[in-house]
C-alpha cells in the first residue's frame, strides 16, 4: 500500500515548506527591527541538506511500509517542534538572527536545553528514514547533519555570546 508514506512525505514536504515561509516573515521583520543576520555562509549547505534528504526520501520511500514506532517517535517531535515554535513566536527562524537587546529566550524547552530545534532535527532525520526502514539512508543524512550542525553550533553560540555581550 503506497498511501501512507506518500501522505507522511507529503505532510514533511508542506510543513518545511510552510516553515520555510514562517522563517522568511520573521527574519524580514527582525532585520526591520534592527537586528542583524550572523554567518550565513553555511545556510545553502544546510538548505541543500534538508532538501537532499526529502527529495531522496521521495525516491525511496514510497510504497516502503510505515513502522508505527517510528512514525510515532516522528511525531513526537513534531510536537516539540511546535514548542519551540510556540516558545519563540517572531524570533524563530532557518537563519542565525541576532537581535540587540532581545533577551535570550529561557523558556519552555530552552529551560532543559539550548538548542531544542537542533536535537529535534538530530531526532527527525534519524526517524523519518528508520519510519521506512532505511536505517544506512538515516546513518548517512545524520552524520552529514552532524557536520553542518557542529559549524552551526558554534556560529550561533558565538553570536549568542556576542549579542550578551553588546547588550
Amino acid at each position: 500500500m503506497m498511501w501512507p508514506s506518500i501522505a507522511l512525505l507529503a505532510f514533511v514536504t508542506l510543513q518545511r515548506l510552510a516553515e520555510l515561509v514562517l522563517a522568511r516573515r520573521n527574519t524580514a521583520a527582525l532585520l526591520a527591527r534592527g537586528a542583524r543576520e550572523v554567518a550565513p555562509e553555511h545556510y545553502p549547505t544546510m538548505v541543500a541538506l534538508h532538501a537532499g534528504w526529502i527529495i531522496g526520501l521521495w525516491l525511496l520511500a514510497p510504497g516502503r511500509p510505515v513502522a508505527l514506532l517510528w512514525f510515532l517517535v516522528f511525531m513526537g517531535l513534531q510536537a516539540l517542534r511546535l514548542w519551540v515554535l510556540a516558545t519563540l513566536k517572531g524570533r524563530w527562524t532557518t537563519r542565525i538572527i541576532v537581535l540587540p537587546g532581545a533577551p535570550l529566550v529561557r523558556s519552555g524547552p530552552y529551560r532543559f536545553l539550548r538548542h531544542p530545534n537542533y536535537a529535534i532535527v538530530v531526532g527527525e532525520i534519524a526517524a523519518l528514514p528508520l519510519a521506512f526502514g532505511l536505517p544506512l539512508y538515516a546513518i548517512v543524512f545524520s552524520l552529514l547533519n552532524a557536520l553542518i550542525l557542529h559549524v552551526r553550533v558554534k556560529a550561533e553560540n558565538a553570536a549568542l555570546k556576542s549579542a550578551m555581550i553588546l547588550k
